[in-house]
């Protein structure tokens, strides 16, 4: 059984906290890598077109033990895809790759703002949420202004914001926006890409005192603020461990400890400018 704690998004469905990303990870290492994280505990997997394994992703899913309805299923639609038609007809595609009936969760990758194409896909996403063939739609990306807009000209919340978050870029405007409108904000590059972040004193020293690794004080440091999150890896060991943040609790002091590593330090493109 999963120990990890679900969260009520705004439509009353629930996402597990700690999910399994696959962002970087070639189609024919999808199928272990998801497998061992379904057999260590994981019951959301994050995919996306883009990242070429919806395929991989979606065998991995058919050949695990696990019920699907007892699995969360994100997948996102990428930039070249945005439009209401040509939404329609790539979700069509990730749902074939996956081998699924419907999905949990839906995302817009990118706002691609210069596009001017995310008010239309939204439409497509709403309607394909009001088909019952996704159960939540979100969005990934986006900034105050994009969310604002979204609001303003259809009226439909997203459910999720999933945005670049880690403790050197901690994002709390993002959050404190996402709350306001009762979005859940996720995490994507929660360990920073595996960069200086791990070997910073403040958390070197937190696991050492802990017993934990740094992967597993940061991940900790993202389940009390309260952000979903969903680590990735190929290697068994390691999504292990990352599965291993339950049993420990930061002190309040630490984790404003790691809150002020904030420098604003983003790993991904700006969400203001990519995919025009």
């Amino acid at each position: 059984m999963s120990t990890v704690p679900l969260l009520t998004l705004n439509n009353g469905v629930q996402i597990p906290q700690l999910g399994f990303g696959v962002w970087q990870v070639p189609n024919v290492d999808a199928v272990a890598a998801v497998k061992t994280a379904i057999e260590v505990g994981y019951r959301s997997i994050d995919t996306a077109a883009i990242y070429g394994n919806e395929e991989g992703t979606g065998q991995a899913i058919a050949e695990c033990d696990v019920p699907r309805e007892d699995l969360f299923v994100t997948t996102k639609l990428w930039n070249a895809e945005q439009g209401y038609d040509s939404t329609m007809v790539a979700f069509e595609e990730s749902l074939r790759k996956l081998r699924l009936g419907y999905v949990d969760l839906y995302l817009i990758h990118w706002p691609a703002a210069g596009q001017d194409k995310y008010v239309d896909t939204w439409r497509a996403f709403a309607k394909l949420y009001a088909d019952g063939r996704i159960k939540a739609i979100g969005v990934s990306n986006f900034q105050a202004s994009h969310l604002q807009r979204l609001f303003d000209e259809t009226g439909t919340v997203p459910t999720v914001n999933q945005i670049e978050l880690h403790p050197y870029l901690v994002q709390a405007d993002m959050r404190e926006f996402d709350a306001k409108y009762d979005i859940r904000t996720e995490a994507w590059s929660p360990l920073a890409q595996g960069g200086t972040v791990l070997a910073d004193p403040v958390i070197t020293g937190l696991a050492e005192r802990y017993g934990r690794t740094p992967a597993q004080v940061i991940l900790r440091w993202h389940l009390q603020l309260g952000n979903v999150v969903i680590p990735k890896s190929v290697t068994p060991s390691r999504i292990a461990e990352n599965f291993a943040v339950f049993d420990f609790e930061l002190s309040s002091d630490d984790v404003a400890a790691i809150t002020a590593l904030d420098r604003g330090e983003r790993t991904g493109p700006d969400p203001d400018v990519f995919g025009a």
